[in-house]
């Protein structure tokens, strides 16, 4: 009777988002701060400290995530404030997807808080609803935090589904829905699509998903390259991405080597090929869209001994300063000052740079909170489909939710050395 209510031929597609995690997972640590206005800072001690996510109470009173704290405590002098707790955060991240997978063995996770679960061959557990009611009520009494959930045939419409009702929300979102429910929206709001893609899709009278959805593919080819066509497929409900399990494992480290013209001892002349080396690390997990929780150096010797040394972080990073000052305290930390024949760097335990609008996820907020330009280019990073991140160069915003749309792609591991022993 179940199979009825799945398709003969589709998919059903799940997307489980935690709400507020950061700010839940604090909760459900400490009961006492249930039902009070809470954020989750980079560091409550600093007038400059932004806020990472929030509770729905403070939320009540305007305050938003990527808001300076001074702003937050203005809005909200009662404010609780705590610092981001990685650690407790992973902690409930693995323990939320092992309970997705009592469910169903096609799970992917997309980030820290969210993640697709295909279900397509799960009806002898009962209808979608009753599997997503099951999951969202087996997190809540488990875990003790709340999330929503999408239904549809792909992952692009269930993305979309679970940010409609926030929080504890569960919504079915059908391709013929999409006409309805999706097209009316600006197309800021779609996910995938950024403020700065929006801008460009304006100049080309694209204002809604419906434009998008019937607007001429040569002048979205030309303006956004191969990705306004994705772009145009997702406007129209399509998406043909199968949940992929392996899809994050796959990738395993991303990292730079190079033999030295000759063996170095110059200690000036070695850290500058650090910082080359780093900077090639950091331009490859961009183009991953990946982040780093461990950094590992490489340095082999003139007599071709050859030594690897890594450190875990307590933040993940991805820029070339932050991947440089990381190999470079390792690098003075373990050579011996004998000749240098070959340095790399690697950055391992990556996790996708992947955050809902309510967690901007895994940064080291404390540290960009003190550059205080970033700060009014944050606020712009309030994408309610997209991924924020903060950085500094480049618009991360854009390319997070151009990443949204080009997942397709396949994943190739990345190894840190050639292969010379």
């Amino acid at each position: 009777m179940m199979r009825e209510l799945y398709p003969k031929n589709g998919r059903v597609i799940l997307h489980v988002d935690m709400n507020s995690f950061y700010a839940s997972v604090e909760m459900a640590y400490d009961s006492t701060l249930r039902g009070k206005p809470l954020a989750i800072a980079g560091n409550p001690k600093e007038r400059k400290g932004i806020i990472v996510t929030c509770s729905y109470e403070a939320r009540k009173f305007g305050v938003k995530t990527t808001m300076p704290l001074w702003e937050a405590k203005k809005l909200c002098p009662n404010l609780i404030v705590r610092r981001p707790n990685f650690d407790r955060y992973r902690a409930a991240s693995q323990e939320m997807f092992a309970i997705l997978r009592q469910f169903s063995d096609w799970v992917e996770p997309v980030s820290i808080d969210e993640g697709y679960v295909d279900i397509t061959d799960c009806f002898e557990l009962g209808s979608p609803v009753h599997i997503a009611k099951m999951i969202q009520k087996r997190i809540m009494e488990q875990l003790n935090l709340p999330c929503s959930i999408g239904i549809a045939p792909n992952k692009f419409l269930a993305k979309m589904a679970s940010d409609m009702k926030k929080p504890m929300g569960i919504t079915i979102l059908r391709k013929r829905d999409v006409p309805r429910q999706l097209w009316p929206l600006p197309v800021v709001e779609m996910h995938g699509i950024g403020k700065k893609t929006a801008e460009k899709l304006n100049t080309i009278q694209v204002f809604t998903i419906q434009d998008l959805a019937k607007a001429n593919e040569l002048q979205l080819r030309n303006l956004l390259g191969i990705n306004g066509i994705r772009l145009k497929e997702r406007a129209n409900g399509n998406d043909s991405r199968k949940v992929d399990p392996n899809a994050v494992n796959e990738f395993k480290s991303v990292g730079n080597s190079i033999t030295l013209p000759m063996d170095l001892t110059n200690q000036k002349e070695l850290l500058e090929t650090l910082r080359k080396l780093a900077e090639k690390v950091s331009i490859r997990l961009k183009h991953k869209k990946m982040v780093s929780f461990n950094i590992a150096i490489m340095i082999r010797y003139k007599n071709r001994k050859t030594i690897t040394r890594s450190r875990k972080l307590p933040t993940p990073i991805f820029t070339k300063e932050e991947i440089f000052a990381a190999s470079k305290r390792l690098f003075l930390e373990h050579w011996n000052l004998n000749a240098v024949r070959l340095l790399g760097v690697t950055a391992q335990e990556l996790l996708e740079k992947t955050a809902s609008s309510e967690q901007l996820n895994l940064f080291n907020y404390e540290e960009k909170a003190k550059l205080e330009p970033l700060i009014d280019t944050v606020k712009h990073l309030q994408d309610k489909y997209g991924k924020n991140i903060i950085t500094k160069g480049i618009d991360v915003t854009e390319e997070q939710k151009l990443f949204s749309t080009e997942k397709d792609t396949s994943f190739n591991k990345d190894f840190l050395y050639n292969r010379e022993d």
